[in-house]
């Protein structure tokens, strides 16, 4: 429902659609490149197991929490309407 209790229309649906595999698919690749700047240099160097694990662990810890704030942050701007109206303009009245 929208914010005058009506239905949804098929425009809005579509919207809500590509802003969620956005924010899910920009995620991902923010998480994958950070996961790959904090574990690569482990693999890439052949440092001991301890040092390995301890990069590979905190690559998942912040690659997870990389994601997780990607897909809220853009799902919250796009939930408050924080896009222009019109493409190209910074505001309605420019």
């Amino acid at each position: 429902m929208d914010a005058y209790g009506g239905r949804r229309t098929q425009g809005e649906r579509d919207a809500i659609t590509v802003e969620i595999g956005y924010a899910l698919c920009s995620a991902a690749f923010a998480a994958a490149v950070l996961f790959g700047a904090v574990a690569g240099p482990a693999y890439l160097f052949g440092l001991p197991g301890r040092v390995r694990g301890a990069l590979v662990g905190a690559g998942v810890v912040l690659a997870v929490a990389v994601f997780l704030v990607r897909v809220v942050s853009v799902l919250v701007r796009f939930a408050r309407g924080g896009q222009p109206s019109q493409p190209g303009r910074t505001s309605p009245d420019s």
